[in-house]
């Protein structure tokens, strides 16, 4: 019984005594309550600016305000559900001119780094696939609150923005100079699971 009690003791002791790993809250993209977005903006020939979004997609992340360096995420694009707001468009971009949705239905980005810049702000870094194509690219990353919301939930949001180059994901149509690269911006509102 003494011996018992003197291993309990020393786990006790070794508990208190062993530092605190502190573990990221998994969150799941609150996309069914349209609490997320995705959304592109590009120069069409020079003349004016088209916006689009992605209806579908579903991703998670991790997040721990005591080590940021430890933010990551996954997200998963279904690249035919692309919204321009005019159908025809709509048709070409999943066409093999753009993004090839027959071959290609989805986008991934997985993230492989986060650098904190402070007051909120970082850089996520991470491998982006478009049309198989698989190219490294860094995302701009604006943190925003963390909180419970009203129906019991906790909840942290980020948003950001990139620019890739059409190019670089096989994406040759011509839409001139000025149309060679699109701008992406996000916001993202996770459910802590």
């Amino acid at each position: 019984m003494k011996k018992i009690k003197t291993t309990l003791i020393l786990l006790v002791l070794f508990a208190f005594l062993s530092p605190v790993t502190i573990m990221a809250a998994d969150y799941r993209m609150d996309t069914e309550k349209g609490h997320a977005h995705i959304a592109f903006k590009i120069n069409h020939l020079g003349f004016s600016i088209v916006l689009g979004m992605f209806k579908n997609f579903a991703g998670t992340f991790q997040y721990d305000p005591e080590n940021l360096a430890g933010f990551s995420t996954e997200v998963t694009v279904d690249v035919a559900s692309v919204d321009s707001n005019q159908a025809e468009r709509d048709k070409h971009l999943r066409s093999e001119d753009f993004f090839h949705v027959d071959k290609y239905p989805e986008a991934r980005f997985v993230s492989t780094g986060y650098e904190d810049k402070g007051n909120g702000q970082g850089v996520l870094s991470g491998d982006f696939t478009l049309r198989g194509v698989t190219k490294s690219i860094n995302l701009e990353i604006s943190q925003m609150e963390s909180g419970n919301d009203p129906w019991g939930n906790f909840r942290h949001g980020f948003s950001g923005t990139t620019t890739l180059t059409l190019k670089d994901f096989g994406i040759l149509f011509d839409l001139g100079p000025s149309g060679e690269k699109a701008q992406v911006e996000f916001s993202v509102e996770g459910i802590r699971q």
